[in-house]
Parts: structure tokens; sequence; C-alpha cells
């Protein structure tokens, strides 16, 4: 291919382009708002100056131990300063930040570290054990050939002292203790190419082996960027971390937060009494969450509640589709709601359900049910489609009911899967990031999410949506949560089964009742063949981030075996 003719032949230099970062972020913020709040943890309150320093002497520090380019830095912790402080302050150091979900047993941790080579692993006073453990199940494997990554713990002043003080008689390195020995004033240097890896964070998937996804500086820098603009995030928000930093980074909100001289309200444990009390002690103005936290707060008791609310609080979800219902009542709250979407492969979420003024006037039900789409694309994705065939790239009609793939491209797309040549293979295939979520496209350009390829019912040789049919057990008013998986069945091969949470003051002395009444209003709403043929009552097993494991609910449907006989 010829090269592109441009009218000049004006050359690069250092005096107009730079590798893009969001490191410059930090810089930039203790410049201008030096004494202004930066991140908040109970007692202890942070000042952008002090986060400057505190990164600078992180980075210091782990530079010294001769870590930088070409190495892993793993941080195990909950929503506290130290995992916010890594993001800016170990890839100030040249290496990689890998932020590990804190709810992931012993041997997924230690194939992660191993996986990631982890020079330097950070961890939590409380998590103290999950990592020696893990550490332990490696060096059990490679017997001699191990060796032991830099151990650092983290204090917290919130938490009892006694597991604090049991890792530094191990040997580990108190945080604050390594900051100490770092330079304040050190002059840590921005990449010279912007392709370099400043993050990695591992799928939440449902293998042993999760695939490890790489970020580079250049889509970290324009989706942290993209994600404030999509939400109107102003200069000076203020944040409250019910998301965990360490899952897609906090949506590149750790960076956004930065760049908007914004202050950070950092939540260890999330309830909705801990929510409202932020909202009306802390002057929070934003915060994100999976559609399981919107769920918590609709039905927390009136005694964990602050209403009304002293101000509109920005709410941004995603993670899974949230029930039009679940939007409604956030809405009815006085929560602003946006709804997004995406996967750790594209930094977060990377479409979002762009609000049109004309949708006001319409009917509440209506309103709720076009914001429940999964919308358009970000401003830092640039492309967005939804395909019939992966192999041809034919888009699907804009019709709202022919289901294709979801696929993406552009900046806000991953490098790739760390060591996974075949991995990048298939999710690169034809030019584009293959998400295999499945969707439709309405006339309007908007896409919606329908299910993963893996979770969709088939059931006598016709399709059914697993969250087409969640969204109608949704609506049951007994019902607080619902996820809907196939099930064998005698007569139609599968059939939808729903796994249902139930409010608290429901009588469930005759759950058989209850059953047959979920399947009769799910009836009245939906053709009959997508009616659950079963109902099974508990409490739903979810992941970290607030996603439910049907991988595990498929397993319980499987133990259940076949629905002996169908009258639909």
């Amino acid at each position: 291919m010829a090269a592109e003719r441009d009218i000049d032949d004006l050359p690069r230099n250092d005096a107009n382009h730079t590798a893009l970062t969001p490191l410059w972020f930090l810089e930039r913020a203790a410049l201008t708002h030096p004494a202004r709040a930066s991140v908040v943890h109970g007692p202890l309150r942070y000042t952008w100056a002090d986060t400057y320093r505190r990164c600078r002497r992180l980075a210091s520090a782990l530079a010294r131990r001769s870590v930088g380019h070409g190495s892993t830095v793993a941080v195990i912790a909950p929503n506290i300063p130290a995992i916010y402080e890594a993001h800016f302050g170990v890839p100030m150091a040249g290496a990689v930040v890998n932020c590990v979900n804190i709810r992931l047993n012993a041997a997924t941790v230690a194939f992660l570290l191993e996986h990631s080579s982890a020079e330097v692993v950070m961890v939590d006073q409380e998590f103290f054990s999950l990592a020696e453990d893990s550490l332990r199940i490696i060096a059990d494997q490679k017997k001699g050939a191990f060796k032991q990554p830099l151990l650092i713990v983290i204090g917290d002043q919130t938490c009892d002292p006694a597991a604090l003080h049991d890792a530094l008689r191990k040997g580990a390195i108190e945080y604050e203790t390594f900051l100490e020995s770092g330079d304040p004033e050190f002059a840590w240097k921005p990449p010279q190419d912007e392709w370099k890896s400043i993050a990695l964070g591992y799928t939440s998937g449902t293998t042993s082996n999760p695939k490890g996804v790489v970020l580079h500086h250049r889509g970290a820098y324009l989706m942290s960027l993209s994600g404030a603009l999509i939400w109107g995030m102003n200069e000076g928000a203020v944040y409250l971390w019910t998301l965990p930093m360490f899952h897609c980074n906090g949506w590149c909100y750790t960076w956004t937060l930065a760049a908007l001289c914004g202050t950070s309200i950092c939540l260890r444990q999330v309830s909705a009494r801990a929510i409202f009390s932020a909202i009306a002690n802390q002057g929070v103005t934003h915060f994100c969450g999976a559609p399981v936290v919107l769920n918590t707060i609709i039905n927390a008791p009136p005694s964990d509640t602050i209403l009304p609310l002293p101000r509109v609080v920005d709410v941004m979800t995603a993670g899974a589709a949230p029930p039009p219902s679940v939007l409604a009542a956030m809405s009815k709250l006085g929560f602003r709601i946006t709804h997004t979407y995406g996967l750790s492969e594209t930094y977060g979420p990377s479409t979002v359900c762009a609000w049109k003024p004309e949708w006001d006037s319409l009917p509440a039900d209506e309103r709720a049910r076009l914001h429940a789409r999964q919308g358009v694309r970000y401003i830092g994705l640039e492309g967005l489609d939804v395909v019939v065939d992966p192999k041809t790239m034919a888009p699907v009609p804009a019709d709202g009911s022919t289901m294709g793939e979801i696929v993406m491209r552009g900046n806000g797309v991953m490098k790739g899967y760390l060591k996974n040549p075949k991995a990048n293979a298939e999710a690169f295939e034809n030019g584009w990031f293959h998400s295999g979520d499945l969707g439709v496209r309405h006339g309007d350009g908007y896409i919606e999410v329908r299910d993963r390829a893996k979770d969709i019912i088939i059931s006598g040789g016709e399709n059914i949506s697993s969250l087409e049919v969640e969204k109608a057990v949704y609506l049951h008013p007994a019902v607080l949560e619902a996820s809907v998986v196939a099930r064998a069945d005698e007569q139609w091969g599968e059939s939808p089964c729903a796994f249902v949470t139930l409010k608290d003051a429901v009588d469930r002395s005759d759950e058989a009742a209850l059953a047959r009444d979920i399947m009769t209003f799910c009836r009245e709403r939906l053709p009959g063949y997508w009616v659950p043929k079963s109902v099974v009552f508990g409490r739903l097993p979810k992941t970290a981030t607030g996603k439910i494991k049907k991988h595990e609910l498929r397993a319980k449907a499987k133990e259940l075996g076949p629905v002996p006989k169908s009258r639909m």
C-alpha cells in the first residue's frame, strides 16, 4: 500500500510529540490543587501534594530494588489508599501494576503471581495469609527454582493490628516503611513508547487458568478521559469507591480522578448504609457499581438510608445487564444513572447508553427499557459493531431482533493476552476484538446485549435469551435477584431454569406456590417456551465485582437432572 500523502514533510520531534500516559495527570493535580483532598480513608486524609510525593516515593523505592521496565508488581488489596497509589507509583518506576481480585482462592492467586512473574507483592494485612498460601503453592510446585518476591504488607488503621504484626514477624516489609526508603522528589520518567504496558489484569473467567489482559499507556490515557466526558464529570468530583480498584483498574477512574483533581473516598466494605453515609457526610457526587450494588441500595431497610438525597448523585453501572426495573427504582430514589458496558479487554466500560432529551417525556417503563440498552461506543473507542458471522464480519440489520456477536476495535482495546498467542489469534480475528457477547442493533443504532454465547438456551431448536427471561423474573414483587440458565429438558432438550433470591420480607413457607406464581407471572410477559420450567430459591453465588457466577448455577442445574415433562 502506498504511503498516504500530506501537504508537508514536517517530522515529529520532542517539542511536538510525546507518548500519551495518564501519569502526567498526577503531576498536574499536585501543581494545580496541592492542598485539595485526593484520597480519604477513615481517619486518613491525603492531599494531591501528599499523593504525588507518596507515589514518587513508591516509584523510587521500587527502582532502588531494581524493579522497573519488564517487572510486574502485584497488589492484593481492597479499596485503600495504597492500591490507588500503586496505579501511579508502579508505572512511574517503569513497571506494570497487576491488581489482584481479593476474593480469589490461593490456588488461583498462585497461578496469577506465577504467570505474571510478579517480582513484588503488595498485600493488605487482612489478605496476608492469602498471599502466603499462594506463594507456598508456587514454591512447592517449583521446588528449588522458586525466587521469593519482595513481600510488602499494607497496614490499615481501621483494622485489627494483629494481622499486620503477624506479617511483620514473618519478614514482610511494612508499606509505610517501604515508602520512607524512597525519594519524594524522584525524577520519574514517562514511557518513551505509549504502547508500553501500564497494567495487567486477569479475566474473571470460570476456568482454572484466567487470561492476563495487558493494557497500554495510550489506552489508559484515552479511556480515563473518555470516562469523564461521557459521564459529564466535572473538575473536583467527589468519587466513592464502591467499585473495586482491582476490577479493570476501577474502570480507569483511578487515573480519571487525578485528571479532574477530584477526591477519592475509599470504601473498604460496601454496604447501603456506608454508601448513604458517604453521600450525606462526605459530599459524594459520583460512584460506580454493578447491578448487584444498585439492588442493595433500592432494597435497603429505611434504617440504612438517608433520603431524600442531599444532591443528585451520578451512578455508573456496568458489569452485567441491569434489569429495567432496577434502573427505574434507582432513578426514583434520585440517583442519575449512566448505563455502560464493556470488558476487561476494553479497559472496562467502552459503550454507553447515551441519554436523549426526547426520552424525558416518555412513560417511566419505556424510559427504563431504552435505558437498559448498552448504547453506542465511547469517545475513545473507534469501532463497535454487531456481526452475524464472525468469519465474514457481515453486520446484523438494525432491526432489534437479529442477534450477532458484539465486536470492537480501536485504542480502547487491550494489547492482548499475556503469553497466550492462541487466545490472541481468536480474539483479534479479522482485525476486530471478539467479545463473545451476543446482541442486537436497534433502529436508532444503539446496541443491546442479549446474552453470552455460552448462556443462550436452545429449547426445541429455538434460541432463548437468558437475559430477557431474567428481566421478566426481576419484575415479580417477591424477587430480589434472579439468574436464568439452561437445564436439560426431556421434551425440549433445554428449558429455562430460574435461580431466585427472595426479598427479606417474603413468606417462604410455601416455596412451591411461590415458584408457580413466578412462572405464571412470566407467562403473562414472555413467549410460552421462554417461561422458566423450574425455579430454585437461594442466594446467588457472585464474583468480587458482583457478577453472578453462572457456571456454578449451570452446574447446579445439571445436578438437578432433566425436567421430566414439559407442558409448553
